[in-house]
């Protein structure tokens, strides 16, 4: 698992064409969860490289933005 397939998951969602509902609904896939929850364990007991440790930053800045969507999304379709 790579972090270009995690930004090309959201470039393909967001290329694709989308709603609020489809927003709030978006979830990453098993690989790239199960690669953040490992980057997380070991970041906690064996520690990451400086390599990984970019790796997981850029994976927060993609967790965040998605998050800022989703609210956004949310609040979009509470008004309609």
């Amino acid at each position: 698992m790579t972090l270009l397939k995690a930004y090309e998951e959201l470039i393909d969602f967001i290329a694709a064409g989308t709603t609020p509902d489809n927003i709030v609904a978006f979830r990453p896939s098993e690989e790239t969860k199960q690669r953040v929850a490992d980057l997380l364990r070991r970041e906690k007991t064996t520690g990451l490289t400086p390599d990984e440790l970019s790796e997981l930053d850029r994976y927060m800045q993609l967790e965040h933005l998605m998050r800022l969507a989703k609210a956004r999304a949310r609040k979009y379709l509470s008004i309609q």
